[in-house]
Order: structure tokens, then C-alpha cells, then sequence
């Protein structure tokens, strides 16, 4: 009987998506993929870090410029940024937003729900104080 222990758990796309946005935000500036494929330990294959590099660069989440034949490759957001991009993302697909927002807020901790009510409270400069807007 095989020892299961001895096989490597598959990640999930949104871990080696984190995994690789991570490797590029340590990075001195732009680099190539096979810089990052360096940085993320080298256990992951060549192709699939321009996929995942491909998948960001959809979502936003980096960018990319051409140095010869190959692209440089730079973060546009943190962990936290393509967290939030995954769920407007998320949010968009659907056609009753309100119902998903209130599905959202209502399963959130109580901690989660104070820390949001907190950040939707907050003064947003470019619209001034929260009560002076208009809903």
C-alpha cells in the first residue's frame, strides 16, 4: 500500500496564485518568469508559472512589459488586493447583487461584521465625510 504521506498535496489555484504574487512582490523590480519560478522553491514547472503569471495578468493583479523575446513581470496588487479581485469578481457574475451582499454580510463573525461596518463608516477622501454623501 503506497504511503499517502509521501505524495505532495496538490495546491490550489488561488494558493499558487498567492504563492507566485508573493514571490513577485519580493522581487527588486520587474522580473522574468524563470526569476519567479526561482523564488517560488523551483518545485513548480516552468509553464505553469506563465499560467498563473497569465491568470494574474487577467485579473489585473500584475503587469507585464517586453524585454526582448520574453515579458518582465511585476506586482499591481498584494495578497489582500487579489483576494478583493476574486471576490468582485465573484460579484459581478452574479445578477441579484444585493441578495449576495446581504448573503455575504449576514455569514460574516461578528468581529468581520464590526471591522466592515467600521471601513464603510470611514471617511473616504475623495468623497469627504460619510454622512455628506449622497446614497
Amino acid at each position: 500500500m503506497p504511503d499517502r504521506d509521501a505524495t505532495p498535496r496538490r495546491r490550489g489555484q488561488g494558493e499558487l496564485e498567492a504563492l507566485v504574487l508573493s514571490a513577485l512582490r519580493t522581487a527588486p523590480g520587474p522580473v522574468s518568469a524563470q526569476w519567479v519560478q526561482r523564488a517560488c522553491g523551483g518545485d513548480l514547472a516552468y509553464t505553469t508559472v506563465l499560467t498563473i503569471l497569465s491568470r494574474l495578468l487577467a485579473k489585473g493583479a500584475v503587469a507585464r512589459q517586453r524585454e526582448g523575446r520574453a515579458y518582465l513581470w511585476r506586482p499591481t496588487v498584494d495578497v489582500a488586493g487579489l483576494a478583493a479581485l476574486r471576490m468582485r469578481r465573484v460579484l459581478d457574475g452574479q445578477a441579484d447583487r444585493e441578495a449576495v451582499l446581504t448573503s455575504f454580510v449576514s455569514a460574516l463573525s461578528p468581529g468581520d461584521e464590526r471591522l466592515l461596518r467600521d471601513l464603510l463608516g470611514a471617511e473616504d477622501p475623495a468623497q469627504g465625510p460619510a454622512e455628506d454623501r449622497e446614497e
